[in-house]
């Protein structure tokens, strides 16, 4: 027993953070890969940005025809990413980029579990094992080693997001309280210049020096400036170039306002609904019958609600998961990104949680239990599977392998040629075509609306397309085509067809 509580009493904060920092580095480097840039859309988009950055063409889609300003994505991260392509061919700054993915993830976990650590998150007499550990699983989960394996802002974002929480919940005795809160203020800024969700940031922050610290009004005005300028200056960027994109790409590459005013408020109770469903499918999805999956969850998603509640007068991650959280009860696309990016927060909040019930009830041990067991066992058969099979690389890999079949054909056409087809930007990245997307749609609440026949052949001819890439089934374009080749049957001419449903069309301007 002595030496168990030695033990613990050397399991310091620091210790605790670099053993997570390692652990996350180790397993995290199973997920790098040479996989094309592009495979999950997203991220080709970045590198694309990043490439026109690096040739001096400015914060633009050198993809599109005419290379419209970006205004889907805030800048940070193409900004960073932008020296790797100005310095490097194109196959290694995309490995080295993943790289920085990897060390930017492996950092955020570790500075998480540092932070959890010094702060006694889930409270005083919690094991100082359990919040390193809680961390350390999370950092590891399938989901997150896939999105940090390719060149997605997350990990960015998760580094931001705990310098902003470290620096107003318990910022070094040598910092002045007002350095620290607008040190505080500039991390959230920047996590905002990372995703734009990052506002919910800036709002914790704030909220939570003006609530539960009762900070003077300088320091509040310290931490709120630089979330201020940073909105403000992204805003005035979105409203003078957001008009030049065709209105047909808007929800690919307009402006979240575009989304929103699209998706209308119809969107609410489809969306909120939809919010738990990635931790679901991570922890309960193995339970027989759906009575069993509902109730659990419901259980499940009462710690997590009470951990956000127990924990508001003690840390600023709770203030910023509230608008957070928020803002994707609106949201029409799938949260999952958006999940698993707080995934160790969430962790750490539902432990907070269900350690709080207990101590408050202690008729709760059994069924917390219980509940955790359950949890713990679909997490369990998650990673075990996820492991044995690669799971974080297996759709990536699909793409790319795809696209590095078809690629070769499209040497072939003219340097003039314009592109539609899915994943444009890892075309262009490959090809060098001007490559617009093919899949073009709006919301209507949470339900998307392709165009008619009629339409998208307009969209396609105001892009002046010359060529129609189609790489497979199932993406939703094989539908669209379909379509397109119903009410204009000569309007398409087959270039060449490879097995799958893969084909290369040529425009028939004259039909």
């Amino acid at each position: 027993m002595a030496a168990a509580i030695d033990q613990a009493a050397h399991f310091t904060p620091r210790r605790a953070g670099l053993a997570v920092t390692c652990a996350a580095l180790a397993v995290g480097a199973l997920a790098l890969n040479r996989q094309l840039i592009g495979v999950f859309y997203d991220d080709g988009l970045y590198a694309g940005i990043a490439v026109a950055l690096a040739q001096g063409m400015g914060y633009v889609h050198p993809h599109l025809p005419g290379a419209p300003a970006a205004v889907h994505y805030p800048p940070l991260w193409p900004v960073l990413l932008a020296p790797l392509f100005a310095m490097f061919r194109l196959d290694t700054a995309a490995l080295l980029g993943k790289i920085l993915n990897l060390l930017l993830a492996a950092a955020g976990a570790g500075l998480i579990a540092w932070q959890a650590a010094r702060t006694r998150l889930l409270g005083d007499d919690a094991p100082s094992w359990l919040a390193p550990v809680l961390v350390g699983a999370a950092a590891i989960t399938i989901p997150v080693l896939a999105i940090q394996a390719v060149l997605f802002s997350e990990p960015l974002f998760g580094v931001l997001l705990v310098a902003a929480v470290i620096l107003t919940d318990a910022p070094s005795p040598r910092l002045h309280a007002g350095v620290a809160a607008g040190l505080a203020g500039c991390g959230a800024a920047l996590a905002l210049l990372t995703r734009s969700i990052g506002v919910a940031a800036g709002a914790g922050v704030v909220l939570y020096l003006l609530v539960v610290r009762r900070a003077p009004w300088a320091h509040l005005a310290a931490a709120a400036a630089p979330v201020a300028l940073a909105g403000l200056g992204w805003g005035l960027w979105l409203a003078r170039h957001r008009g030049g994109l065709d209105p047909a790409m808007a929800m690919n590459y307009g402006s979240y306002f575009e989304t929103v005013q699209a998706a209308g408020v119809g969107v609410f109770w489809p969306s909120l609904r939809d919010l738990p469903r990635p931790l679901g499918d991570l922890t309960l999805n193995w339970l027989p019958a759906p009575f069993f999956y509902y109730a659990f969850g419901a259980a499940a998603l009462s710690v997590g609600a009470y951990g956000v509640g127990h924990l508001l007068r003690r840390t600023a991650i709770a203030w910023m998961l509230v608008p957070y959280l928020a803002i994707l009860a609106v949201w029409p696309f799938p949260g999952d990104r958006f999940i698993w990016s707080i995934l160790a927060w969430l962790a750490l909040i539902w432990a907070a949680g269900a350690l709080a019930l207990v101590r408050r009830w202690r008729l709760l041990r059994l069924p917390l239990a219980v509940l955790v067991g359950v949890m713990l066992v679909g997490w369990g058969g998650v990673q075990v599977r996820g492991f044995a099979h690669r799971w974080w690389g297996t759709a990536g890999s699909r793409v790319s392998e795809n696209f590095r079949e078809l690629l070769p054909a499209l040497e072939s056409l003219p340097r003039d040629a314009v592109l539609a087809t899915d994943d444009e930007a890892l075309v262009w990245l490959y090809a060098r075509r001007t490559s617009v997307p093919f899949y073009v749609y709006t919301y209507r609440g949470r339900t998307s609306v392709r165009p008619t026949p009629a339409e998208h052949r307009a969209y396609l001819e105001r892009q002046r397309v010359t060529h129609i890439l189609m790489g497979g089934f199932g993406s939703g374009s094989d539908e669209e085509l379909d379509a397109l080749l119903g009410a204009y049957p000569r309007w398409l001419k087959v270039v060449r067809v490879w097995r799958g449903g893969r084909a290369l069309f040529e425009v028939q301007h004259a039909s």
